[in-house]
């Protein structure tokens, strides 16, 4: 049986408790806070205990109640197995939020992951007419409208790179099948969720849909 450390329980259980958790963050709940005893400013990874929050950073995004998106004003947010339903409800509308004034180049990305389901940051056929544009720059706007779900691995050269799939996909691949509620149902529970945390720790995080207004 896998045993944790101190610090991950703690993560762990504040997790469970407000359902969303950042990785950093000057006022929300975070990973990088919670190590620290305190809010990590700029990057965590010059904080003298770096290497505990990143090992813990890793446990949590292996874990088997914790999906981590681009969630609360587009930074890397750790969503809790009873939210799951919510943000896939959200993720799979296809909202005019999520598909209004797309980049071609990120139309041209979500077709591709659309069509295969899954692909790898590291073996993406890149169309020549989009030689000029990286593909981490439509990725990340795919990532900040909820389009797709992305998940870092590393490769077979030790390298860093990305899963990138459909939401469908995802579930699948998670065993997943837990109903889904009607997106504007879905929207309501995250939305309640953040205003809660905003109210309690004096934040004023924000949900991609509320961004784009």
């Amino acid at each position: 049986m896998k045993t944790f450390t101190p610090d991950f329980e703690l993560v762990l259980k504040t997790l469970r408790d407000f359902g969303l958790l950042l990785e950093a963050d000057a006022n929300l709940p975070s990973v990088s806070g919670l190590i620290a005893g305190e809010p990590v400013r700029g990057s965590w990874w010059a904080h003298p205990r770096s290497h505990d929050i990143f090992v813990v950073l890793q446990h949590l995004a292996d874990h088997k109640d914790v999906m981590t998106t681009k969630l609360l004003s587009g930074k890397v947010t750790f969503v809790h197995r009873k939210l799951w339903s919510a943000v896939l409800s959200v993720g799979t509308a296809r909202e005019r939020w999520q598909v209004h004034a797309l980049p071609p180049s990120a139309r041209v990305l979500l077709k591709m992951i659309d069509r295969h389901g899954e692909l790898r940051s590291d073996q993406l056929e890149w169309p020549p007419k989009f030689k000029s544009v990286k593909p981490g720059q439509p990725l990340r706007e795919l990532e900040k409208r909820l389009l797709i779900h992305t998940e870092e691995f590393h490769s077979e050269s030790g390298a860093h790179a990305k899963r990138l799939e459909t939401w469908e996909c995802w579930a699948k691949r998670k065993s997943f099948s837990r109903k889904v509620p009607e997106v504007v149902n879905a929207k309501q529970i995250l939305e309640e969720r953040l205003s809660t945390l905003n109210e309690l720790f004096g934040a004023a995080a924000e949900l991609p849909w509320t961004r784009s207004r």
